[in-house]
């Protein structure tokens, strides 16, 4: 996953030190020496995050956080804080300043990097959603909201912890600020309560089920399959071990807090993931009303010629060090019109809406894709390497082809196979009418040549052989 990562820092060795663990792992860095040239170079770049040293010389790290955190154009960029400092009120401080963590110097590599990987994959997911928003806003579908600056209200809470002295303190910290609090001694219990009752959201400790060292992440791991409690945040509190929060957050808790639990510091971490929670359903709830008719295909629901265009030129307009490069592959269903002249209409519509879904299936969260005519679909990759492209792009050839699609037929299912051509746009300046071209040729061929196969401009045919699979880089990554 690659981002741009901003490093503030007024010594030189502590930045190079920062810049070179993060370089290890691939980002782009960005340095800084000071607060106001943080700033300049927040305005300018957008970074995907910031590394901001608390001790600094005139303009310290907590009034360099307030200031990204109270521009409507930085406000969601996450500020990690990092500093010497060990007192909870000093995280307390930086938490109200707006940061969405506070490591401790000397930073443990294994903690530095999940935190960071984390906090990119939420960004990722929040700028699709603004992005979305804003392709909205620009049709004239909607107006532009509220930005995420209010105050959290009271929320609905879920507190699972099976020691009764630490559950009543968390309990009753979270119940000052006025939330209503469920609580739950065991998976099961919490389960039973997601299924019946909808949470902002939930605090869970990693170590409920004191026979199993690996149960209160096994129960994290469970909630984050759960169609319920999936887009929920989720607060982790645990023992100060480092390897354990690590592991959390990358399975998809969004913050930690380290026993013994201090309860101010709990109520800002809790409140801020209310904040987000909230603003992100909120674009949610807006783009997914708003824009159903008039932006989506009534069959498949999914994103329609119209919205696809406005789209992706937005992100072929994006320009400099924040444009990430786009991959744009095209499907056509193989002798779709066999399948509605033999089997009639109502199975080709099946057959349309089993393949989107197989395809979405198979994408991330903030790829995009598009019906842009009767059996052709159009899907968008953002921030991918050419040779990662390719290897989805067989990939998803591969599974329309191999597992049969249910149909209301005699035989109960249908095999059918998928044509695919793709362009790697990369950071090429292009418009969007040159790329479906040069997409729509790659796709032609990949028809007139036989069908069933993936044609990559510039490259020509994917042998299967060669994409059987996946590279490590992708498996790391879970793609």
């Amino acid at each position: 996953m690659s981002a741009r990562i901003l490093v503030v820092d007024d010594i030189l060795p502590n930045v190079k030190l920062l810049e070179a663990k993060l370089k290890n792992e691939y980002y782009n860095v960005l340095c800084a020496y000071s607060g106001a040239e943080a700033l300049e170079i927040i305005k300018n770049e957008k970074p995907d995050m910031v590394l901001l040293d608390v001790m600094m010389p005139e303009m310290d790290g907590f009034e360099v956080c307030r200031r990204i955190k109270n521009d409507p154009e930085t406000e969601h960029i996450p500020v990690v804080m990092v500093t010497a400092l060990t007192d909870a009120a000093d995280r307390v401080n930086g938490l109200e300043a707006g940061a969405d963590d506070f490591l401790t110097k000397p930073l443990d590599d294994v903690a530095l990097m999940a935190r960071v990987r984390s906090l990119i994959r939420l960004k990722m997911t929040m700028d699709e959603w603004r992005a979305r928003e804003n392709t909205a806003t620009t049709l004239g579908v909607i107006e532009d909201i509220a930005k995420d600056n209010d105050k959290a209200e009271p929320a609905n809470v879920l507190v699972i912890e099976d020691q009764e002295f630490e559950a009543e303190r968390l309990i009753r910290s979270i119940e000052a600020d006025g939330h209503m609090v469920s609580h739950a001694k065991s998976g099961m219990e919490a389960l039973e309560l997601i299924n019946h009752y909808l949470f902002n959201v939930i605090v869970l400790s990693l170590e409920i089920d004191p026979d199993n060292d690996e149960g209160g992440l096994r129960f994290l791991s469970h909630l984050r399959s759960n169609d319920k409690a999936r887009s929920v945040p989720i607060l982790m509190v645990s023992q100060n071990d480092t390897q354990k929060i690590a592991r959390g957050l990358e399975i998809g808790a969004h913050d930690y807090i380290v026993r013994p639990v201090d309860k101010n510091e709990l109520r800002a971490r809790l409140n801020t993931q209310i904040r987000r929670y909230r603003f992100q359903e909120k674009l949610r709830a807006n783009y997914e009303v708003s824009l159903s008719m008039a932006l989506t295909d009534s069959l498949t629901g999914l994103f329609n010629r119209r919205y696809l265009n406005v789209h992706l030129e937005k992100l072929l307009n994006t320009s400099g060090e924040q444009r990430k490069p786009v991959a744009v592959l095209m499907f056509d269903i193989d002798h779709f019109k066999a399948v509605n002249d033999t089997h009639g209409h109502s199975v080709g519509d099946e057959v349309l809406k089993a393949f989107s879904n197989r395809i979405k299936g198979r994408l991330r969260s903030f790829d995009i894709l598009a019906r842009t005519g009767g059996e052709e679909f159009v899907a968008v990759l953002v921030d991918v390497s050419f040779e990662k492209a390719c290897y989805i792009a067989e990939r998803l050839r591969r599974s329309v082809a191999e597992d049969p699609f249910p149909a209301s037929v005699e035989e109960g299912e249908l095999f059918i196979t998928t044509s695919i051509g793709m362009v790697y746009v990369g950071t090429d300046v292009l418009k969007v009418d040159d790329v479906l071209n040069r997409v729509d040729k790659q796709l032609y061929e990949a028809k007139e040549t036989g069908r069933n196969r993936a044609i990559v401009d510039g490259q020509g045919l994917l042998a299967p052989d060669d994409y059987k699979e996946p590279p490590r880089f992708m498996m790391e990554q879970g793609q």
